[in-house]
């Protein structure tokens, strides 16, 4: 049988490709390295059939579902006969050597798990962005390959394509609690690609640097009893420059769906028939009380949490919480835009039978390098907040994971959550958490 020529081994590769759907693809050997290069196989229909004495669990599973076929035995030469492709993957030398010589024979590319040099093909590092394939082929550093490959992803997810955001649409994009490491990829790509930002004064608005050159950035925050920008407003101008052919954003702190609006604005923009998409963001209703130690749910603490809003006293004629229902819900309370009316929220909680000892705990300014916490009782919450000057934006969180303060907690002196929950913190303790290190949302 005939090997590759030794003049041939180490030149560069000629990139091209390969359509391999309903075309049959052997692999010999059923190991690792099989397992990680079937699924590609798969993903763009390849016929693919394993020769091999044993299979991983993850490749037999393949295999009872129908999606390859798996032949239990050696190689033989003749298996070779009819494949497009062939991956030879044993921890046989010889046999991959077999493998590769037989394939040069009939004039069928085969990759050599064990020596990339001696086969007729070279698997590349891959990935998918949109309608595109990136395939990148180091010659001796698969690692380097990766790195590569991970570094052209980036640099292409960077931008959204016209596919994904074209001229004329509105992008609804969540910000995330204000920390920029927290914004999402996606969120990130469509603020580059963006036209016009419209944005509010909270979120990640260091992020405004990253859009591009020339695009038009408008800032339609809302001050509490100051200057704001009626949403009446902040809808003609998505309508006006969508309507104009460009590309626009809407970023909004946390998420555009948890007290955000975005509701609203897709529906206004749908009935002016401008196009929106909608990308989500880190709400800071859990983000925020999870940097200052708080988890929402906890086992034997909480099975579940409600998020509310707390702009409107109880009692108002505009309000339509039934905070003594809550009281009764067992669930944690995490109230956003509550700071005004906290002393009233806490009364109608008690009213309803909530304990005045429940833990409560706000957290000013979450995520950024301004963050602090307050921990008291839902009895005193109100008025203590009002003392240490507590001014939005702040994350209120009442029940008994209110008490837990997990970053300040040693590993290995960690009590039971029971226990340290039912430990109630001192009236009007203050805890000022450190500067959070960039991009992380993690305080050093």
């Amino acid at each position: 049988m005939a090997s590759r020529p030794e003049s041939l081994q180490g030149s560069p590769a000629y990139l091209s490709g390969l359509l391999l759907q309903d075309r049959d693809v052997l692999v010999v050997g059923g190991g690792a390295v099989a397992q990680r290069r079937i699924p590609r196989l798969l993903h763009v229909g390849a016929r693919v059939r394993v020769v091999a004495p044993q299979i991983t669990d993850i490749l037999r599973e393949h295999a009872i579902r129908g999606h390859l076929r798996w032949e239990e035995r050696e190689f033989r030469d003749q298996d070779l006969d009819g494949a497009w492709y062939v991956i030879a993957a044993t921890d046989s030398p010889a046999t991959n050597a077999l493998v590769a010589s037989g394939s040069e024979v009939r004039r069928t590319f085969c990759v050599r798990a064990d020596a990339a040099d001696l086969g007729s093909a070279w698997t590349p590092a891959t990935a998918d962005v949109d309608d595109l394939t990136v395939a990148v082929v180091g010659r001796r550093d698969p690692r380097r390959s990766r790195t590569v490959r991970e570094a052209v992803v980036k640099a292409l997810a960077s931008t959204p394509s016209d596919d994904e955001f074209p001229p004329g649409t509105v992008v609804l994009v969540g910000g995330g609690p204000g920390d920029p490491g927290l914004m999402t990829s996606a969120g990130l790509a469509a603020i580059r690609g963006a036209d016009v930002i419209i944005h509010d004064r909270l979120g990640p608005v260091e992020l405004l640097a990253e859009a591009r050159e020339g695009a038009e950035i408008l800032n339609v925050g809302k001050v509490p009893h100051g200057p704001f920008t009626p949403q009446e407003e902040i809808n003609r101008l998505l309508i006006d420059r969508a309507r104009q052919h460009l590309r626009v954003v809407r970023l909004k702190g946390g998420d555009n769906y948890v007290f955000g609006r975005g509701g609203e604005e897709w529906l206004e923009c749908a009935e002016a028939g401008v196009p929106v998409r909608v990308i989500p963001g880190v709400t800071s209703a859990v983000a925020v009380p999870a940097l200052a130690g708080i988890p929402v749910t906890h086992r034997t603490l909480s099975q579940g949490f409600c998020v509310v809003g707390g702009h409107v006293p109880p009692g108002h004629e505009r309000s339509d919480v039934n905070w003594q229902a809550l009281a009764t819900s067992g669930l944690t309370l995490v109230i956003l835009m509550g700071v005004k009316n906290l002393t009233e929220i806490a009364d109608e909680l008690m009213k309803g039978g909530l304990s005045p000892q429940t833990p409560a705990a706000v957290i000013v300014e979450g995520t950024t390098d301004r963050q602090s916490s307050l921990r008291s009782t839902l009895a005193s919450v109100g008025r203590e907040a009002s003392a240490a000057g507590v001014r939005p934006p702040a994350i209120i969180v009442v029940g008994a994971v209110a008490a837990l303060e997990l970053d300040h907690t040693a590993p290995n002196g960690y009590p039971s959550a029971t226990a340290h929950a039912e430990t109630v913190p001192d009236p009007m303790r203050t805890t000022t958490m450190g500067p959070l290190t960039a991009g992380t949302g993690r305080r050093v």
